[in-house]
């Protein structure tokens, strides 16, 4: 064991607890192995268990969120598509409008002598 140095305090002098630097936990070997192992084991197959409860009910909450977003992506597109068959139609009916005035000016038909 080397020995540490320790900063000087404010007035010069040097804390004499040298020896109180080095900590380590302590052990713990006086335990009975049936008391040590059992109750460790115990826990840990707790927690084991308690992660793959965990994990399930993500895996489940993942799934119920991709099927909302699959839901919510086909009703997106199926609305797409209705408002650009609307507009579509739209389109139609204006170009046939404008086929037909187009028609009649080149029949020599105007407002006033069309009705």
């Amino acid at each position: 064991m080397s020995v540490v140095q320790l900063a000087s305090s404010s007035n010069g002098r040097v804390s004499g607890k040298s020896w109180k630097f080095a900590k380590s936990a302590t052990v713990r070997s006086q335990l009975p192995e049936g008391l040590k192992t059992k109750k460790w084991e115990d826990r840990m197959a707790k927690a084991q268990k308690a992660l793959a409860i965990k994990k399930l009910q993500s895996e489940l909450k993942d799934e119920k969120q991709a099927e909302l977003q699959r839901r919510r992506e086909v009703t997106k597109e199926r609305k797409q598509a209705a408002e650009e068959k609307r507009r579509l139609e739209e389109a139609k009916a204006q170009m046939g409008a404008r086929k037909a005035a187009r028609l009649r000016r080149k029949a020599g038909r105007t407002k006033k002598i069309n009705h």
